[in-house]
């Protein structure tokens, strides 16, 4: 019984990058020798147990063979007499089947050192393409190692699977999953990047997958490329740390602008509906979490008004927070101004640009907020007035605070474009 750190942990450590998970494959043991042994067994489909006291997960060294389409159609083998290296040559790339013993050898029989240092993601053996999941993966590990190249052969063993329907076995949860941990990496647009070559995002998201080659005005976009801005809009997310519903919206924003009408570019007139619409029908597909749609949603519908609330009067921007639903919800408002800066600065030269629809329309709500609704709704009943009359009495005095708002020193009433 022989037990070895594998995987991430090795890698990170090679990398001088902090490890702050563990696994772990035992060689030599049977599911008996470690519950004896103390370990508790938690895994559904093959073995794996949790130490004792660390509770950290412990695997049987296991392979594995592909019997359907999908990432469910395998059958594991798990058996003492299966080696260390069959164990690691079931895993997906090379940086990852590399395992140390508890004196701090490393055995690393497919090259993973070598691919670490030439920066390469290479998949170990052909057995990757018996699990479209790993496509996913990959493109993730792209996103997070953004300085990474993808080894020629194992970006055309990728397109085989797509070609070959492998893709579209994939269930929304499992796609969702790796998208959603893809997005939240240090650079996105690397994930989507890497699936655009191998063809699998028109199959997974062909929404997102037209926007290359979609002209937008260069006066707003010098950028021009729809697909090119949408990849600045998300690495932005990233570097202002957002969180994933931010992140997801900034994915979802602008996919109305794939379904413009070719005799009307690069003007992309009404694009927030039809993003709106489109987005709706991604997250049916996908299952997205509800709290990632309904701010997306808010976002894409009113992301150009947004842009344009620096031009917009007292009035007006009390009904653009009713719309965002900014008074039930401030927080989300909040978020909602954040996938919009990174909008307006996901655009060639733009990156530092300041963002002052921000903070102007954060004051506005505040002001709007510190009305005292209950005692104008109580007043206004006193006076006989009721349902709809009242609502009109506390939006007059959310109008005049804002205006008093939008009125002080150092309001900046510059607008960006959509």
């Amino acid at each position: 019984m022989q037990t070895y750190m594998v995987g991430g942990a090795v890698r990170d450590a090679l990398l001088g990058l902090p490890v702050n998970d563990h696994d772990w494959v035992v060689v030599g043991a049977t599911p008996e020798q470690m519950v004896h042994a103390g370990y508790l067994p938690v895994g559904r489909d093959f073995p794996v147990f949790l130490h004792p006291e660390t509770r950290e997960e412990y695997a049987l060294a296991r392979t594995e063979r592909k019997t359907a389409p999908g990432y469910h159609g395998f059958a594991f083998h798990a058996e003492p007499n299966v080696t260390l290296e069959d164990d690691l040559a079931r895993r997906d790339l090379t940086i990852n089947a590399m395992a140390q013993d508890g004196d701090g050898r490393l055995f690393d029989p497919f090259g993973g050192q070598m691919d670490l240092r030439a920066r390469v993601l290479r998949h170990v053996t052909d057995a990757f393409r018996e699990d479209p999941v790993r496509i996913l993966r990959l493109a993730r590990f792209a996103a997070r190692f953004a300085d990474f190249s993808v080894a020629t052969e194992t970006m055309e063993l990728m397109r085989a699977m797509v070609q070959a329907g492998e893709v579209d076995a994939l269930v929304p949860e499992r796609v969702w999953q790796e998208l959603s941990r893809g997005l939240m990496e240090r650079c996105p647009s690397r994930m989507f990047q890497v699936l655009r070559e191998c063809d699998a995002l028109e199959r997974l998201l062909p929404e997102v997958d037209r926007l290359w080659g979609v002209p937008q005005r260069a006066d707003y976009h010098p950028e021009v490329d729809t697909g090119v801005h949408l990849m600045m809009v998300l690495d932005m997310s990233a570097r202002l740390r957002a969180p994933l519903p931010v992140r997801f919206a900034c994915l979802a924003h602008d996919l109305g602008k794939g379904t413009t009408p070719a005799d009307v570019l690069p003007r992309h007139i009404g694009h927030e509906e039809r993003s709106a619409r489109l987005l709706k029908k991604v997250a049916a597909r996908l299952r997205v979490p509800a709290e990632c749609f309904e701010l997306a949603d808010v976002v894409a519908r009113e992301h150009g008004n947004i842009h344009r609330s620096g031009e917009l009067g007292a009035s007006a921007v009390v009904r653009l927070l009713e719309r965002c639903d900014a008074f039930r919800k401030p927080q989300r408002f909040a978020q909602v101004l954040q996938a919009c800066e990174c909008d307006a600065r996901g655009r060639g030269g733009k990156e530092d640009a300041p963002y002052p629809q921000k903070d102007r329309l954060l004051g506005a709500l505040a002001a709007a907020q510190a009305v005292p609704t209950r005692e104008i709704a109580e007043e206004a009943q006193a006076q006989g007035l009721a349902g709809p009359k009242v609502g009109e009495r506390i939006q007059q005095a959310r109008v005049r605070a804002v205006t008093g708002a939008l009125a002080g020193p150092g309001q900046d009433t510059s607008a960006s474009a959509a």
